[in-house]
C-alpha cells in the first residue's frame, strides 16, 4: 500500500482536520481504492465486449465509440459539476455510496439491451452514477492525508483506473468467452451494491473535526463563478487540464478498440495463442479471453505500477522544486509516442503485447502530479468543484470525444481503402453468409487497416500534451497555495 496510506503523523491538514488514526487510513484509501477499482470495472468491461456487442448488435465502429464514449461522458461530465457543488458541504460518504448503487444497478441492465438504443441509455445511466464518485473522493482522501503526501494519495487512489481496467477485461472478456458479453454485464454490477453499504456506514465524513476558523469559512462557501474565478488566474490549472485531456483523449479513444486490432489484424496467431494458453491453465480459451487476460493482467499492473511511480515522482523531487510535478508526465508523454506506434506495426502479435506494457506504464504517470496539483492550487473549500471541473475537461475531451474520433476514423480509413475495390463499410456488415471469400478477404483486411491506422494517427497527439506539461512548469510554483 502506498505511503500515503499509512503512517505519518497525525498533524493537521490545511483544512484545521487531525487525520484519522493510521489504521483507519489504510481501511479507507484501500476502501476508496475498490470503489474506484468497481467505478473502473463498470465503465470499462464494456472494451472487451466491443467485438461480439458489435456482431450481436451489428454495429459499425463509429456506434461502438459512441456507445462507450460519448453517450457515457456527457451525463458523467455535465452532473460532476453540481454533485461536487453538493460534496462542499454534504456528507461526502453518503454521496459516493448512492452513487455506487445507481452505476453498479445500471450496469447490470446493460445485459438486457437488445438495440443500440437501449444500449446508450443504460450506459448513460453509468455515467449519470459514476458522476458522483471522484471529485467528492478527491476532497475526502486531501482531508485524510497530510499535504506532503497528497500526490502519493490521489496517485494510489487513481490506481483504481489501471486495476479496474484489469480486473473489467480479464473478468469480461472470460464470462463472454463462457457465457456471453450479457452475462458479463450482470456479474460486473454485482459488487457495486455491497461497495456501496461499506461506502456509506464505514467511512468517515471528517468535517465533524472542522476547527471554528474553517466553519466560518465553510458557511461562506465560495460560489461556482467565484471558483471558476480562481481557477481563471490559474494558468496551471489549464495547462495540465488541457494535457490531461489529451492523454485520456488517446488513452479513451484506444481501450474500445485495442482488442478489435488483435482481432482483426492477429487473428490466426491470436487463436494459436489462446490455444496455447488454454492447454497450460488446463481449460478451454477462446481469442477473446485470451486477449482480455493478455491485456488486463500486461497493460493493468504496468498501469497500476505507473500510477504509483508518478505520484513518487512528484511527491520526491516537488518537495524541493515544485516544477518537478510536470517532469514526469510531459517526458512519459513524448516516449509513449514511438512505443505505442512500433506496438500496432510489428507483425508479432505476442511481441505488440509486450510492447504494451511499457505503454501501460508510461500512460498512467500523470495521474497523481495532475490531480495533486489540482487540489494544491486552490483553498480548500473549491477543491471538490475544482476536481469536478478538471474531471470535466478530461471526460468530456477524453472520453467523450476520444473513443467516437478513433472510431469514426477507423470507419473513414477503411471506406477510403475499401472504395477502391467498390466496397465500404455498410457493405461489409451487410454480407451474406454465402458471400464470396474473397470479397470477405478483402473486407477483413480493410477493416482490420482502419483501425490499426486510427490508433496510430490518435497517438501522436501526444506531442501537445508533452507541450502542455511542459509549459504548465513555469507557473506551477506561482500558483499552488496550499
Amino acid at each position: 500500500m502506498s505511503s500515503a496510506a499509512t503512517g505519518a503523523p497525525a498533524a493537521a491538514t490545511d483544512t484545521g482536520i487531525t487525520p484519522q488514526p493510521p489504521g483507519y487510513r489504510k481501511y479507507a484509501m484501500g476502501l476508496l481504492l475498490a470503489i474506484y477499482m468497481i467505478n473502473f470495472l463498470d465503465r470499462q468491461v464494456v472494451n472487451i465486449l466491443a467485438e461480439p456487442i458489435k456482431n450481436d448488435l451489428n454495429l459499425t465502429d463509429t456506434q461502438i465509440g459512441l456507445m462507450g464514449g460519448l453517450a457515457f461522458a456527457i451525463f458523467y461530465t455535465f452532473l460532476g459539476v453540481p454533485i461536487a457543488r453538493l460534496a462542499e458541504r454534504k456528507n461526502r460518504p453518503i454521496i459516493i455510496g448512492t452513487a455506487v448503487a445507481v452505476w453498479s444497478g445500471m450496469t447490470a441492465l446493460c445485459g438486457i439491451a437488445q438495440n443500440f438504443v437501449q444500449l446508450v441509455l443504460f450506459r448513460i445511466g453509468v455515467g449519470v452514477g459514476e458522476a458522483g464518485c471522484t471529485p467528492p473522493a478527491h476532497s475526502l482522501i486531501t482531508d485524510y492525508v497530510p499535504k506532503e503526501k497528497r500526490a502519493s494519495a490521489l496517485a494510489f487512489y487513481a490506481m483504481g483506473t489501471p486495476l479496474g481496467g484489469l480486473l473489467g477485461l480479464i473478468m469480461g472478456g472470460l464470462i463472454a468467452d463462457a457465457y456471453g458479453w450479457r452475462m458479463a454485464f450482470f456479474v460486473a454490477g454485482v459488487p457495486g451494491i455491497l461497495f456501496a453499504l461499506l461506502a456509506i456506514f464505514t467511512l468517515k465524513e471528517p468535517r465533524k473535526q472542522l476547527s471554528e476558523e474553517f466553519k466560518r469559512t465553510q458557511a461562506a462557501q465560495p460560489s461556482f463563478g467565484e471558483t471558476m474565478k480562481v481557477l481563471g488566474g490559474k494558468r496551471t490549472f489549464w495547462f495540465i487540464a488541457f494535457a490531461a485531456a489529451i492523454k485520456a483523449f488517446i488513452g479513451y479513444g484506444h481501450a474500445p478498440f485495442t482488442a478489435s486490432f488483435f482481432l482483426r489484424n492477429h487473428t490466426e496467431e491470436v487463436a494459436n495463442l489462446a490455444s496455447f494458453f488454454g492447454a497450460q491453465l488446463g481449460f478451454n480459451l477462446q481469442s477473446l479471453g485470451f486477449l482480455s487476460l493478455a491485456l488486463g493482467l500486461m497493460s493493468g499492473t504496468a498501469g497500476a505500477a505507473g500510477s504509483l511511480l508518478g505520484g513518487w515522482l512528484a511527491d520526491k523531487f516537488g518537495a524541493k522544486d515544485l516544477r518537478a510535478y510536470m517532469v514526469a508526465p510531459a517526458i512519459a508523454s513524448l516516449i509513449t509516442i514511438p512505443v505505442y506506434v512500433s506496438a500496432m506495426l510489428v507483425d508479432s502479435a505476442a511481441l505488440a503485447l509486450c510492447i504494451l506494457v511499457i505503454n501501460g506504464l508510461l500512460g498512467t504517470i500523470w495521474y497523481g502530479p495532475v490531480y495533486g496539483t489540482a487540489q494544491s492550487i486552490v483553498p480548500p473549500q473549491m477543491r471538490a468543484t475544482t476536481s469536478a471541473i478538471l474531471l470535466f475537461i478530461i471526460n468530456l475531451i477524453g472520453l467523450g470525444l476520444g473513443p467516437v474520433a478513433v472510431g469514426a476514423l477507423s470507419d473513414g480509413i477503411a471506406n477510403f481503402r475499401l472504395n477502391e475495390v467498390g466496397l465500404s463499410v455498410d457493405a461489409c456488415r451487410a454480407l451474406a453468409e454465402g458471400a464470396a471469400g474473397a470479397t470477405r478477404a478483402a473486407c477483413a483486411e480493410h477493416v482490420g487497416e482502419g483501425v490499426r491506422w486510427a490508433l496510430i494517427v490518435s497517438t501522436l497527439f501526444g506531442v501537445i500534451a508533452f507541450a502542455f506539461f511542459w509549459i504548465a512548469r513555469r507557473t506551477i510554483r506561482e500558483d499552488t497555495v496550499s
